[in-house]
């Protein structure tokens, strides 16, 4: 057994090593499906031990075998055939046996069993169909690209994924990799996952109130990337890790992200039957819902987290959205801002109980026209509860600063009536190329939510007459004064200092011309001569 941390970098070190000039965004497409087949089939077998079916691994009748794919279906929701257990694939790849089409043959053979059980198809199939085995990026030809499978699948399967106590760290081990495939794909990156750190912030904001699950925490994310945000409220939910006790719903537009997903969660080891996860456009038409007797009636759940794309285009010409009951009572966001639509979709599938958290650009604050009547309903109607300002350079996606806007159900926002502004931007750790919350950052985030009192520079306590004082504009520099005078240096002494300055530059350039008109030949020593003067200019 090795130390999770060690476990982790050695795997992106020789992933790194593997994928050559293939680009990490793309590369991911392959090591982290082979990860999850790795996983299913370690799962199907302990599956078969405990429920004494070890036999299927050497059934020759195909009745039989059937009876046994039928079986495993039914209790894991897919199948893997003897012929193509990680073990088998492994075992071919050592002994030289097998062939590059015995990939192609493997996947296939997967989602055609894992259509047998209807409830788990949704979960399972078409899961690996990312997995372009004609790439001439993993070689140019059949015997170059088979060889890079064969070196993932032996890459992957040179690890134990337990941790010193034994603890089964694979799902750790796959979000560290996304995080890392995340931050090489620079821009690309920001569309399938969120920093952990804002996603921690995220999470304990709509969970802050939870003592224990007694039934069921029902959890959504309208635009859930790569399920990352998902799973970390079930961590921080007080007893998430218990079977069941999470619900998981989730919409993803792009299908790359929306399988990572679905390979995600299972290796987190939620089962397929605690989660509903879709690939659809969440602002086309409404979900999730659920039908009685022909009606279609929508889920609420206790928590809703969004890390949207900010201020996109959306389609407002083909449908009536004045008729969509989400945005009813609110109004209807601008076809080239849907920043709103993705709150207004969120609140609705709000319970009265529940809290939404969900990152935007801080254009929502202020701007005016149509977003400025959505957001002045929002307020009128209480749902507002807390506005956070985040720093700049936290998304691998953009630069800008965002913020934070918190939503309480009616129920849960009770009698209170004023709204929590919070100035976090100039907080953090700067990092190379995106700056970092540490955790300080973020435990002073949290404290002063559940403190909710003024602190000086930091975070203030608005009532309602104040936002209307403002005309409902949110902007978080007219709530928290974060003003800081800068040093006063007499005029005097800054005319002398250029002064020196334009009179040190001076004498350097004539220095530089002299030693110029010295130098007649190009001896080693003009040469050493000539460098030296040169750094000591650089210096000043």
């Amino acid at each position: 057994m090795s130390n999770a941390q060690d476990i982790k970098t050695r795997l992106w070190e020789m992933a790194n090593k593997l994928r050559g000039t293939m680009d990490a965004s793309e590369y991911k497409n392959y090591i982290l499906p082979f990860m999850f087949y790795r996983y299913l089939s370690e799962n199907q077998h302990r599956y078969l031990l405990d429920n004494h079916l070890k036999d299927f691994y050497n059934v020759i009748d195909k009745e039989e075998r059937e009876e046994y794919l039928e079986e495993c279906s039914k209790g894991i929701g897919y199948a893997i055939a003897p012929e193509y257990t990680w073990d088998k694939i492994v075992s071919k790849i050592e002994t030289h046996k097998i062939k590059a089409s015995d990939f192609q043959d493997m996947f296939d053979s997967f989602n055609m069993n894992a259509r047998r059980n209807p409830i788990a198809e949704s979960d399972f199939a078409d899961v690996f169909s990312d997995v372009n085995l004609g790439d001439t990026r993993l070689g140019s030809n059949t015997n170059e690209r088979a060889k890079a499978l064969n070196d993932i699948v032996l890459m992957i399967n040179e690890f134990n994924f337990k941790d010193e106590s034994g603890h089964d760290i694979l799902g750790d081990v796959y979000e560290y990799l996304i995080g890392e495939f995340a931050a090489s794909a620079g821009k690309k990156g920001g569309e399938f996952y969120t920093p952990h750190e804002v996603s921690q912030i995220l999470a304990r904001l709509v969970t802050i109130n939870v003592k224990k699950i007694d039934d069921q925490f029902r959890v959504y994310d309208p635009t859930m990337g790569s399920g990352s945000l998902l799973l970390t409220v079930q961590k921080e939910l007080p007893n998430g890790n218990e079977m069941g006790s999470v619900e998981f719903f989730g919409q993803e537009l792009n299908t790359t992200t929306y399988n990572l997903a679905r390979m995600n969660l299972m290796m987190h080891g939620v089962n397929y039957r605690n989660m509903e996860l879709r690939r659809a456009n969440t602002l086309d038409t409404d979900w999730p819902f659920a039908e009685k007797e022909g009606i279609q009636i929508p889920r609420k759940f206790d928590a809703v987290v969004a890390n949207p794309p900010y201020s996109q285009n959306w389609d407002i010409k083909n449908v009536d959205r004045e008729k969509d009951t989400r945005f009813k009572g609110f109004g209807v966001a601008p076809a080239s801002k849907a920043d709103y639509a993705f709150v207004l979709h969120g609140l609705y599938h709000l319970e009265k109980t529940g809290t939404m958290a969900i990152v935007l650009p801080h254009g929502v604050l202020f701007r005016g026209a149509s977003e400025g009547k959505i957001r002045k309903n929002i307020i009128n109607e209480n749902l507002l509860d807390a506005v956070i300002g985040l720093p700049a350079n936290l998304f691998y996606g953009t630069s800008i600063p965002t913020c934070i806007l918190v939503f309480k159900g009616r129920e849960a926002r009770g009698n209170r009536k004023d709204i929590l502004f919070i100035d976090a931007s100039k907080q953090f750790e700067k990092g190379k190329n995106q700056n970092k919350l540490t955790e300080d950052n973020i435990e002073k985030i949290i404290n002063t939510y559940k403190n909710r009192i003024d602190e000086d520079k930091y975070a203030h306590v608005a009532t309602l007459e104040e936002i209307k004082e403002n005309d409902y504009n949110l902007n978080i520099p007219r709530y928290v004064d974060t003003f800081e005078e800068e040093e006063i240096i007499p005029l005097p002494e800054i005319a002398k200092e250029l002064k020196e300055l334009d009179a040190d530059i001076t004498k350097s350039t004539n220095d530089l011309f002299e030693l110029l008109n010295e130098l007649t030949g190009t001896t080693e020593e003009a040469k050493i001569e000539l460098k030296e003067f040169i750094n000591i200019l650089k210096e000043k």
